[in-house]
């Protein structure tokens, strides 16, 4: 159906609206624009812990080591300089060495510098360890291709190393590690890295409930079904989805699977956001949505149960996998459950509210597109059905087409033969009509109705003709 001229000005005038409102939120106190961020209690990591669970070389971590890289060979173009003036680089051997990292690298150092800055008034980030190309590190090392930094405060305090790993984990990096109380250890995945690329996903093989209780892989599913999703309230609701995020059938990813002592498996990519909490004790709306990196044997993750509510259910394996195919379906609420595990539609960014914040607009837009275009799929559908499957011909006579060219009037079968040449006539017109209103806004078809109201009354003035 055509938009009709003032449907888009309606939908002109809403976003400006919602501009003007995104600008005067920003006028408030606080950092940035809208709503103003909650404080995020850090808890700092301990001795000798490693953030994901697994080891660095593995691919839900930062992955296999690719190589040395040298000064002379190709891949050092890779790799580019950090001039950042919040950094203090120990460079001891007065080669700029340590500035020289992968960009991805770089990116997440220069995110913590600020994050230490904030933390610390008057405290830099400092590196003392970057690229290495004396071999002073083992074989395998990512300090060989720009790919791991070592890090510290330039005030050298041993007890902020602590919450600096926890920092450093909140800025990106893909595995940190509290390996020595003088140090932290950090790195990423190489920069070509599918799933750096192409950030949060499931599989296409993966699994949700659509409305009526059936099941549908992701790779079949489409925008505009309805899937089993949480709303904000803590109901199981049947959600539409708007669109996906990302759906590319040929792309290989590295997935995290996530298996429960009930029976659930779901797999997801590391940077995915899935609803997590160290303890069964707390309510579903208390779990935290986290990378799925973070997830660990002993946690509790929310499946959904045959009373159409939710309960935690407890981690008992975490393994990493590879697939083909990869799917991020965003629905209205925000969340779906996948395999029977409530995730969250995000990937990348660690704050399902702040996410789901940011597509507000999207979501405006789609609800006020469905209030101004009437008809929805449904009405449209049984529509369709409807003129497909019984013809009636005329209003306020019961002329059914049937098969072989037979009409029914009042269940008394009647041959085309016994209708009348005028009949006939009115007959082909409001087939002709029925085609043509189909094609029309809805605002004509009143015009329709009146005139066959005409035809209404001819009909009966001849029902008589019909039976004899």
């Amino acid at each position: 159906m055509k938009q009709s001229w003032w449907a888009l000005l309606a939908q002109l005038g809403l976003l400006a609206v919602w501009t003007c409102i995104w600008q005067v939120q920003g006028c408030g106190p606080g950092p940035g624009y809208g709503i103003r961020p909650r404080p995020r209690k850090l808890t700092a990591m301990h001795y000798k812990q490693f953030v994901p669970n697994f080891s660095e070389n593995n691919l839900g971590a930062s992955g296999r080591a690719e190589g040395k890289i040298t000064r002379n060979s190709e891949r050092f173009n890779e790799l580019v300089c950090n001039y950042n003036p919040d950094i203090v680089f120990k460079d001891e051997e007065n080669t700029n060495a340590d500035r020289f990292m992968t960009k991805r690298c770089k990116d997440c150092l220069n995110r913590l510098a600020i994050a230490v800055m904030n933390q610390w008034p008057g405290v830099h980030l400092r590196v003392t360890e970057a690229w290495d190309e004396d071999g002073h590190h083992p074989t395998g090392s990512l300090h060989y291709e720009g790919r791991a930094v070592d890090i510290t405060t330039d005030d050298r305090k041993t007890e902020k190393y602590g919450l600096l790993a926890q920092l450093a984990v909140e800025a990106g990096f893909d595995w940190v590690h509290y390996e020595s109380k003088y140090h932290v250890h950090c790195s990423v995945k190489a920069d070509h890295s599918v799933a750096v690329e192409k950030g949060g996903c499931f599989p296409g093989w993966a699994q949700v409930t659509v409305a009526g209780g059936g099941q549908k892989t992701l790779s079949s599913l489409a925008p505009g079904d309805r899937i089993m999703t949480l709303s904000g309230t803590g109901h199981i609701v049947f959600s539409q989805v708007l669109l996906f995020l990302h759906r590319n059938q040929e792309s290989r990813a590295s997935l995290l699977a996530l298996e429960t002592e009930d029976g659930q498996r779901v797999a997801l990519t590391p940077h995915h956001l899935i609803f997590l909490s160290p303890s069964d004790k707390l309510h579903h709306s208390e779990y935290q949505a986290l990378f799925s990196s973070r997830a660990k044997k002993g946690d509790y993750v929310l499946i959904h149960t045959a009373g159409a509510g939710v309960r935690p259910s407890r981690i008992i394996s975490v393994s990493v996998e590879e697939s083909v195919g990869v799917y991020a379906p965003l629905t209205e609420d925000g969340t779906l459950f996948v395999d029977g595990v409530l995730a969250s539609s995000y990937a990348l960014m660690e704050d399902h509210r702040l996410a789901h914040w940011a597509f507000g607009p999207l979501r405006l837009l789609y609800s006020v597109t469905q209030l101004l275009w009437g008809e929805t799929k449904e009405e449209q559908e049984s529509t369709e059905n409807k003129t497909t499957c019984t013809k009636p011909t005329l209003p306020g006579s019961t002329l059914v087409l049937h098969k072989a060219g037979i009409y029914v009037n009042n269940d008394i079968p009647i041959k085309q033969d016994n209708l009348s040449a005028a009949l006939r006539t009115d007959i082909k017109e409001y087939h002709s009509l029925q085609r043509q209103t189909s094609d029309v806004h809805w605002g004509l078809s009143l015009r329709y109705r009146r005139q066959m109201g005409k035809h209404s009354l001819y009909a009966l003035a001849n029902r008589r003709s019909l039976v004899n």
